[in-house]
């Protein structure tokens, strides 16, 4: 994750948090953003990085909450976590969700149906007790129980007042809800329907904060976390769902990490599985394949390769061939030091053949034109019709 080098650390490729007692090291993305002094543009900075947190993980945030929030002050990790528990807040004074649970016990009355077999085996000697059968509506679930662990995980981390009270509250609210590890939580007995639907934000929150992204560390005495998000992959995600809005209304369709389509066949078995970040399909046809870098393309005019590696041309060249498509993009975050606007920056004609390999790139500062220009970079070689409705 980090790099040491001579005169400092060095991130590789992540963004996030990692604490220690004590103290904490925040890592966030090289953006492009206004500001008057380090503060404001650290804080643009985290709300741009929270904008495609909530894209990617199909977030609602209001814009009071986004006014509320102490961008300046407030690390990513105590604004994911104030987001968190706000929203819990909320979603438990509305009351939590409860379902029927089948209980086993031995009461001195009949409750729901006889279990025969515990009858007449264990309380044959014991006539005055009845083994019963029965369902009860609890709200000991699994929905509640993984809640309850990011409440229990997430007060040994906070830091600021405001937080820290809240998940005070949070865990009184979750006392009567049995406590179970992060690594036994059953996430797959979590059933989210028209009556829980409201949860699914907080879910994907909790699965955020405690799943595989969420790494706890210790050496010695003193207990560690970190957590930490590839920017490749966030940036991946991100520019998926918002191409998938900007094409809602066109005959084209997008597929994120699609394909799978093998490089080589041997003994009837495909070799080197493909999964292209991007196919844009017309029916079942392939149009446009697209391959996300967060990375910062060359602004050098006597650049012809603009900083694009080798390795990236050979993989488009693959997908080119697999999947039988004439329209390639490399596309990379827009910066200052580019000369043009953001869009198509350089389009190549593939040797003996009729295809094009594009590099483009897209701004990610202002969200109101983002999903105007990926439009954009879609149409610029090939035809979309509108849908008939």
């Amino acid at each position: 994750m980090l790099e040491h080098g001579r005169k400092g650390l060095r991130a590789r490729g992540v963004v996030g948090v990692i604490a220690a007692q004590g103290c904490a090291l925040e890592i966030l993305p090289k953006i492009d953003v206004p500001g008057e002094d380090d503060a404001e543009t650290t804080g643009n900075i985290r709300r741009r990085l929270v904008h495609m947190l909530a894209v990617a993980l199909d977030l609602k945030i209001d814009a009071g909450q986004i006014t509320a929030l102490d961008w300046q002050r407030e690390t990513l990790l105590e604004i994911l976590i104030r987001l968190f528990s706000e929203k819990l807040v909320d979603a438990v004074r509305q009351g939590m969700p409860r379902r029927y649970v089948e209980y086993e016990d031995d009461l001195p009355t009949l409750r729901g149906r006889l279990n025969v077999t515990r009858q007449f085996t264990a309380l044959a000697v014991e006539p005055s007790w009845l083994a019963c059968r029965f369902d009860a509506l609890t709200p000991d679930i699994a929905l509640n129980r993984i809640m309850k662990a990011a409440v229990s995980r997430l007060s040994r981390i906070a830091r600021t007042t405001d937080n820290q009270r809240r998940l005070r509250e949070l865990a009184f609210a979750y006392a009567d809800i049995a406590d179970v590890p992060v690594a036994a939580l059953r996430w797959d007995e979590v059933t989210l329907d028209r009556t829980n639907a409201r949860w699914r934000e907080l879910l994907n929150l909790a699965r955020l904060l405690l799943g595989e992204r969420f790494q706890t560390t210790s050496a010695g005495g003193s207990d560690g976390f970190s957590l930490l998000f590839e920017m490749n992959t966030l940036f991946e995600e991100y520019v998926a769902r918002m191409l998938r809005r900007a094409l809602v209304d066109t005959n084209l369709r997008v597929v994120s990490q699609g394909g799978r389509l093998y490089c080589l066949e041997t003994d009837r078995r495909g070799l080197f599985q493909t999964r292209p970040d991007i196919l844009i399909k017309r029916d079942d046809a392939v149009v446009q394949v697209i391959d996300t870098k967060w990375k910062r393309i060359a602004a050098r005019i006597d650049d012809p390769k603009q900083g694009v590696s080798q390795a990236d041309v050979y993989q488009m060249m693959a997908y080119g061939r697999l999947y039988r498509c004439d329209r390639l993009t490399l596309l990379y975050p827009h910066h200052r030091a580019l000369p043009g606007a953001p869009g198509i920056q350089m389009s190549h004609r593939i040797t003996d053949h009729e295809g094009r390999l594009e590099t483009a790139t897209v701004d990610i500062i202002d969200s109101s034109g983002f999903t105007a220009r990926l439009a954009q970079i879609c149409n610029s070689a090939s035809v979309v019709e509108p849908v008939s409705h």
